[in-house]
This record gives C-alpha cells, sequence and structure tokens, in this order.
C-alpha cells in the first residue's frame, strides 16, 4: 500500500492507504480548547473512505487462502462504504460484485457502487421505517437477503462483520500510519462503533504499539450497547454502525478505555464544523468523532493531542440534509 507522488501508479489499489493528517487548530481555536486535534483523511481513499483498506485487504487474504477463486463473484452487506471499496477492488481484480444494501441507506452510495460496476440489490426497511435511520431489524433483513443470493450466484460472502482481514488492515496499516504521522505520540485516539473493524483494529494496534495511548469507542447516544453491554434497537443518522449490539467480533473490550455518547444532533454540528472551519467535508460519523475529541480536550484529555479518522467523505450524504 505504498504511494508515491513522483511516480504513475499502475492500477487504483496503489492509492489505498496512505492518507494525509490534518491538525484541527482552527476548530481548537474557535472552541477556546486546550490541546491538539488530529484528524486522518480517510475521505482521501479512492472509494471515499477507510473502507478501501478493508476492501483490498479482504479480497487479498481470500484469493492467497484459495476461498476465493478466479474470476468467482463477491458479495458483501453493506451500509455502503465497504460495499463501494469492494466494488472498485473486485473490478481492479476480476471479480463481479455483489452489493447488499439496505434502502435506509443514502442512495449516493448504491449509485457510487453501480458506477465501479457492481450489481446492487436493495432491501426495503422493517417498518416503520426511516429514511436515513437503518435499524438491527433492517439489517438483518439484509443478511437474510444476502444468504439467499450467495447461494444462487456461488458467490463468495466477504463477511465484513466476522472477517478478520477487517480489523487486521487497521491494525497493519491504519495505526501504524497514524502513529508515525504524530512522531511516535497520540495521547487519545477514538472510533466508531460500526463492524469494530478499525475500533478493534486501532486498539490492538495501540495497546502494543502505545501503550500509554487511551482508546475511546464512539457510539449513537439512543444505541450505545457496547458502553451498556445490552442490546438496544433505536434508529439513528450516524450511517455504518450502532445496530444494537452489544458485542462486536472484532473488538477485545480490555482494550478500550471508555465510551463517548453521540446525539444525531452533535454529530451534525461536528459535520458542518469540519466543513465550516477546516474545509474537510465528511459524514455523520466523522462529526460525532469531533464531538467526542472535543468533549475529551474539554475534560479529561485537556491539553493533550487526541486523534480520529475522518471515516468517509460528505459527497455521500448530499440527499440527506446532512448539509441543510
Amino acid at each position: 500500500m505504498q504511494r508515491s507522488s513522483t511516480s504513475a501508479c499502475r492500477s487504483v489499489l496503489d492509492l489505498i492507504g496512505n492518507t494525509p493528517v490534518q491538525l484541527l487548530d482552527r476548530i481548537v481555536n474557535r472552541l477556546g480548547l486546550e490541546g491538539q486535534l488530529v484528524a486522518k483523511l480517510e475521505s482521501v481513499n479512492p472509494g471515499g473512505s477507510m473502507k478501501d483498506r478493508v476492501a483490498l485487504a479482504i479480497i487479498r487474504q481470500a484469493r492467497a487462502s484459495g476461498a476465493l477463486a478466479e474470476g468467482q463473484p463477491v458479495i458483501e452487506v453493506t451500509s455502503g462504504n465497504t460495499g463501494i471499496g469492494l466494488a472498485l477492488v473486485c473490478k481492479a481484480m476480476g471479480h463481479p460484485f455483489i452489493a447488499v444494501m439496505s434502502r435506509g441507506n443514502s442512495p449516493e452510495r448504491a449509485q457510487m457502487m453501480r458506477a465501479f460496476g457492481a450489481e446492487v440489490v436493495l432491501v426495503d426497511q422493517c417498518p416503520p421505517a426511516h429514511a436515513g435511520r437503518v435499524t438491527g431489524q433492517d439489517m438483518a433483513a439484509v443478511k437474510e437477503r444476502a444468504a439467499v443470493l450467495q447461494a444462487e450466484r456461488g458467490a463468495y460472502f466477504s463477511n465484513q462483520f466476522e472477517n478478520p482481514s477487517n480489523p487486521q488492515a487497521h491494525f497493519e496499516t491504519t495505526g501504524p500510519e497514524l502513529l508515525q504521522q504524530c512522531g511516535g505520540k497520540v495521547d487519545v485516539v477514538l472510533a466508531f462503533a460500526g463492524t469494530g473493524g478499525a475500533l478493534g483494529g486501532l486498539a490492538r494496534f495501540f495497546r502494543e504499539a502505545s501503550p500509554d495511548t487511551k482508546v475511546i469507542a464512539v457510539e449513537p447516544e439512543c444505541a450505545a450497547s457496547l458502553a451498556l453491554a445490552c442490546c438496544m434497537e433505536a434508529a439513528h443518522l450516524i450511517q455504518g454502525g450502532g445496530y444494537g449490539k452489544p458485542a462486536l467480533v472484532h473488538l477485545d473490550p480490555a482494550t478500550v478505555d471508555g465510551y463517548i455518547c453521540c446525539s444525531d444532533e452533535d454529530a451534525i454540528a461536528g459535520t458542518r464544523l469540519l466543513a465550516e472551519e477546516e474545509g474537510i467535508f465528511a459524514g455523520y460519523s466523522s462529526g460525532a468523532h469531533l464531538h467526542a475529541a472535543t468533549t475529551l480536550l474539554r475534560g479529561p484529555a485537556r491539553g493533550k493531542r487526541v486523534a480520529f479518522l475522518i471515516c468517509d467523505t460528505g459527497l455521500k450524504y448530499m440527499s440527506t440534509g446532512l448539509f441543510g
């Protein structure tokens, strides 16, 4: 995953990873905070999100192990970002790709996957349906449809929720990049609880490479299942996570030092602030990250360096009303 600015890349795969970091000094100054905010811009990956790393790791490992045959179709249950990553990776590596997604996710995601040559199967939401708010029940319906299609097509199920290549991608690439870009010093790193891949991979990396770094999980306020260790069923706007699971396969709770909840309103405010002050055009989860990070700088991490990911680009949310 090495990218050079002095030579031409031969494949879009060479553009995945090695994303830049940006210091959010304007936000720190505007809010009168003490400390430093560091944002790693995963939104500049070719598919527009951190999930490009996961997609590449999953397909490479599946091919290496023999689980995925040459030219075999790949299928995934997705809220959009992993599907987009898989769509471009599969196209580059010669695999038809089928994405199965809830209609509750933003339509831009389906449009992007189709643009990369994917087949997108949309599954109706369970009542009461709310566009932009995908529940655990909605995801269960998506998984049922995907299982049928997998059998019909003879497809390889990439299974981001359980495939160990998901957290391993962040353990091997995202974490080391971030620590190096921060000069070997990160006081706090935080990540939204989606599949648990980024959170789990980053937590494991920092636990081994920088034991003094605190790792904080971010959850939707109405679905703080990990923090409360119980199932919760609530709809929220932060797509790609918060499905009400009390545990995640990719996450060892012992590697997490704390939890912060974020409301829809706080996520929206954070996302808009990133765009307005720092020129970072991102989605809801990135706004949730900013909310959590500023909460920490106002309290237990005052004067410290807090780092987080800009998970994806705001271009995937233009139809949702996120930007007014």
